[in-house]
């Protein structure tokens, strides 16, 4: 920031010294006073008249009109207000010469009372949700990319100070809604009866604004960075253009310092809605914020019930499922009635080996074979000791999981060996093959089709190298197979087996 500018930034204000001064109420009043009039369109005052007006409040005892012509001498002093002299009124040379004044604000005590009116009207962060502002923005971004070429100087204007003003309250306004919620005052109401009637009311506040704000996010963004530095320069140029177009009869901004303040809003709302290059967007932490709000108030209900039904006896309640459940002619019954009074109990995740020996969509898992796991028990009381047993010799269980290893793999050898023997297999000329022959083409056929084969062709962990050289074919074939029929595209496969994987298999088949 250039030096100057933190010079002037930096630097006293006198205009402020009437609301700490040791006759507060005095200057508050006048000023107060002047500044409703000035709300009124009347702004050159004279002392008599302020007089009168702070004397009708009855808030100073003994004040004079001396006093107040010294206290309104004092402001000026300090800056707070102009005088001139009020000559036009005067009917004599000795009255002309008493030098009567007029009083009016000057701008720096608008902007001071204003803050002051705003200051005793806050009972709290208060702040809002307005999920059109997401919309607001929106379009006028989209305004921006493409209306900016044709758009006069003084559209420029207002469509840039519409949009920035959008911005700020969005920013402003959430940001004071959701600060409000993390008070203390918001954690003690959220622990009382009376909070679940309001629950519903503010959740669905709070959900609304953030599905608004996800579905008009994707669109802001979009259009922050669809609009490039040439556009918006030209942009702001027009800006500029359409401001230094009003006649100001004040000092105003140079066209550059305009163009760093305008640049510097820009920046603003691209870092609130995309974020930094490590930091993520306000726009992100807004939303998370708001959906920590959400989850806090669930917790808070849910407290609140439990709390409620803690102190309630449901012995009634269970004396009468229990005499429903004595009445059950039979077991389904009683299932479907247990179903209804205590609902699914917690699931447990078993990790086990898939042993499904069909495809069938209509199978049913009853009609599967069990995996049968062992479960250790989690009971806190102590085994009994059991004696020490030797290590088990398991040299024949190996011999037998060793030959049955050696069994299928010579089998699925035979059965690629079958395959290679064709060179070039059109699925039509298939025939009918096994259930596992059927899984093993179906299996291949789906990688050698995926994005990640190059050329569509894969090789097997055996060293198969399987092809398809007519992936596009609109023809149809039926694959036959021992426990059903298929209709798939007539796909031509090619297998392609190298020396030294031939050799490992007819080792394998000498083994077995």
């Amino acid at each position: 920031m250039d030096t100057n500018i933190m010079s002037h930034t930096l630097k006293s204000v006198p205009e402020l010294k009437y609301v700490n001064a040791e006759n507060v109420a005095r200057y508050r009043a006048i000023m107060r006073f002047i500044y409703g009039e000035y709300k009124k369109l009347r702004y050159w005052m004279r002392p008599e008249e302020v007089y009168t007006g702070v004397s009708a409040w009855d808030v100073l005892p003994e004040y004079t009109l001396e006093q107040c012509a010294n206290d309104l001498e004092q402001l000026v002093e300090w800056g707070n207000l102009t005088s001139r002299h009020d000559g036009g009124r005067s009917s004599t040379l000795e009255e002309y010469m008493r030098k009567k004044m007029q009083y009016f604000l000057r701008p720096y005590s608008i902007e001071i009372e204003r803050l002051l009116e705003t200051l005793e009207k806050v009972t709290g962060y208060g702040g809002s949700l307005e999920p059109t502002l997401f919309e607001s923005i929106a379009d006028k971004l989209f305004d921006i990319r493409h209306n900016t070429a044709t758009m006069e100087p003084q559209q420029a204007v207002e469509l840039w100070s519409s949009l920035y003003e959008s911005f700020v309250r969005l920013h402003e306004n959430a940001a004071d809604y959701i600060a409000s919620l993390q008070t203390a005052r918001a954690g003690e109401m959220m622990v009382t009866n009376s909070f679940l009637i309001f629950k519903e009311q503010l959740t669905n506040y709070l959900q609304n604004f953030v599905q608004a704000l996800q579905r008009s996010a994707y669109k802001i963004e979009g259009n922050l960075e669809r609009i490039g530095e040439p556009l918006r320069d030209l942009f702001f140029d027009k800006v500029v253009e359409g401001e230094l177009a009003k006649p100001r009869l004040e000092e105003s901004l140079s066209k550059d310092e305009m163009l760093v303040e305008f640049h510097q809003g820009w920046d603003n709302l691209r870092r609130w809605f995309l974020g930094g290059q490590t930091e993520p967007s306000e726009l992100t932490l807004l939303e998370r914020a708001t959906k920590d709000a959400i989850a806090r108030i669930v917790r808070s209900v849910i407290r609140i019930q439990e709390r409620k039904r803690s102190g309630l006896s449901r012995r009634k309640e269970l004396e009468h499922l229990a005499r429903w459940f004595t009445e059950m002619e039979d077991v389904e019954q009683s299932h479907k009635l247990a179903a209804f009074a205590f609902g699914l109990f917690p699931t447990r995740h078993l990790q086990g080996e898939d042993l499904r020996e069909s495809d069938r969509a209509d199978m049913s898992m009853w009609e599967e074979k069990p995996a049968i796991r062992l479960l250790r028990s989690r009971s806190r009381k102590r085994a009994e000791r059991h004696e020490t047993q030797p290590i088990p010799e398991n040299a024949e269980n190996k011999r037998r999981e060793r030959e049955a290893f050696l069994l299928r793999q010579a089998e699925e050898w035979a059965a690629i060996e079958e395959l290679t023997a064709r060179g070039r297999l059109p699925i039509s000329d298939l025939g009918t093959v096994s259930t596992k022959n059927r899984l093993r083409l179906l299996y291949w056929i789906g990688r050698c089709s995926s994005a990640a084969a190059p050329n569509h062709t894969f090789m097997t962990p055996e060293g198969l190298k399987v092809a398809i050289t007519n992936i596009k074919t609109t023809n149809r074939a039926q694959l036959v197979s021992e426990d059903g029929e298929l209709q798939l595209p007539d796909y031509e496969l090619v297998f392609t087996l190298n020396e030294a994987v031939g050799r490992r298999a007819v080792l394998v088949a000498k083994e077995v």
